[in-house]
């Protein structure tokens, strides 16, 4: 079985990934998610974006609840509790949004490799930028870690550490 997507054919294999196309730019992506020890535990709702000064804010990913678990549309409503993420350009988005939505994660390390030009991933400019990941619970607390790091067209990598809600956030970028 073959699925169209955006003019790449793709074979419907379980934990398939595209490979990354010949000199394309690739960003990997470590985020801890601490397991904490409440009564009342819920998933966080994350958002990852990209700024450079000069440049519009970027969208990464957003994982909150959008599986239809409860009525239509019912877990975009707590997206604003990210409220960083949804002054600065959460508020303009549609979702659910194509290459960028996914599920709430689990407590645990999480990776995510984005290539340049899929999903929300922009072709990065040389100059200095900050990877910002933000996350809220629900009956919970609520977070932003900044990494900053300096892309000069062929690699580039950072990290910060969050103190409740976030753990270590790690960006490795490369073309």
């Amino acid at each position: 079985m073959h699925y169209r997507i955006t003019g790449l054919t793709l074979a419907a294999i379980g934990g398939a990934s595209l490979p990354a196309a010949a000199g394309a730019q690739t960003l990997d992506l470590s985020i801890a998610i601490p397991q904490l020890k409440v009564a009342e535990y819920h998933r966080p709702y994350v958002a990852i974006w990209l700024e450079k000064e000069g440049a519009a804010p970027r969208t990464l990913q957003v994982w909150y609840d959008f599986d239809g678990n409860s009525k239509e549309g019912a877990g975009t409503k707590w997206l604003r509790d990210m409220r960083q993420w949804w002054r600065v350009v959460g508020r303009g988005m549609t979702f659910p949004a194509d290459g960028v939505t996914g599920a709430t994660r689990p407590a645990g390390s999480h990776k995510v490799t984005l290539v340049a030009g899929r999903g929300g991933m922009p072709a990065l400019t040389p100059g200095n930028y900050k990877l910002m990941v933000e996350a809220a619970r629900e009956v919970g607390g609520r977070e932003v870690v900044t990494v900053p790091f300096t892309w000069n067209g062929t690699a580039a990598r950072g990290t910060a550490k969050g103190t409740s809600e976030l753990g270590a956030v790690t960006v490795s970028i490369k073309r």
